[in-house]
C-alpha cells in the first residue's frame, strides 16, 4: 500500500465522533473507572473508543516495536526521538493484544487509517509503526493496545443512567505526555471540579 502525505478528510460523523467520554464517580465498572475516552466511532450500530489516560504498565514502545519484529532488538536505541517517547496505553477491555494508533493526520495510508475529526486519525496496521520507527510517521501519536466498544443504544443508556460526562477532545487530552492529569483536564475543561460531582445517579 502506498502511503500518500496529505490530510484526511474526515468522515460524516455520528453523534460522538471525535468526542471525550468521562466517566462519572459512579461508574461501577471497574475497567472504567476514571477513565477519559476518545470516542472514534458512533452510530446506530454501537460505538468504539480509545482509553486515553491508562498506561499499559511496564510496555514501553521500543520494547513493543521489537516484540512485534518491527525492529530488531539493536536498533531499539537508535529510535527516533519521537518514537522513543510514544505512550503505551490500556485502550480498553476489547482485542488486548491488538494495536490501535491514534495520531495526527500528517499521516495517512489508504484503506488502512480511519479519519475521525480534524487532524486526528486511527490506524490499525503495522504499517504505522514502521512508519513511526524510521522516523517518517505522525507528528503525534499515541498507540492503544485494546479498545473499548458498546452494543447498539448501550452506551446511550450508560450516559442516560449518568454513567459519562462528555466534551470536546483537544490535542493535549488525546497525544498529552502526561496521562494522569488527563481526567481532571477534561473535567475542568467543562467547567466542572471532581469534588462537585456526585456519584449518585439523578438528572436535576
Amino acid at each position: 500500500m502506498k502511503i500518500t502525505r496529505r490530510k484526511a478528510k474526515s468522515p460524516k460523523r455520528g453523534f460522538l465522533d471525535g468526542q471525550m467520554l468521562i466517566a462519572m464517580p459512579g461508574m461501577r465498572d471497574e475497567r472504567f473507572v476514571r477513565t477519559v475516552i476518545y470516542v472514534c466511532a458512533h452510530s446506530d450500530e454501537g460505538a468504539m473508543g480509545i482509553i486515553v489516560n491508562k498506561t499499559a504498565g511496564d510496555v514501553d514502545f521500543p520494547q513493543l516495536l521489537v516484540k512485534l519484529n518491527v525492529i530488531p532488538e539493536q536498533e531499539r536505541i537508535q529510535l527516533p526521538p519521537d518514537a522513543r517517547a510514544v505512550t503505551v496505553l490500556r485502550g480498553g477491555p476489547v482485542e488486548t493484544q491488538r494495536g490501535f494508533v491514534l495520531h495526527s493526520s500528517d499521516y495517512y495510508m489508504e484503506n488502512s487509517t480511519l479519519p475521525i475529526d480534524d487532524g486526528v486519525c486511527l490506524t490499525a496496521t503495522l504499517d504505522v509503526l514502521k512508519a513511526i520507527a524510521t522516523g517518517s510517521g505522525p507528528a503525534k501519536a499515541i498507540l492503544a493496545l485494546g479498545y473499548a466498544g458498546w452494543a447498539p443504544g448501550q452506551l446511550e443508556n450508560e450516559m442516560r443512567e449518568n454513567g459519562w460526562l462528555h466534551c470536546g477532545a483537544d490535542k493535549d487530552l488525546i497525544f498529552g505526555a502526561d496521562v494522569r492529569k488527563k481526567y481532571e483536564q477534561a473535567l475542568l475543561k467543562i467547567g466542572v471540579h471532581p469534588g462537585m460531582l456526585s456519584s449518585d445517579a439523578g438528572h436535576a
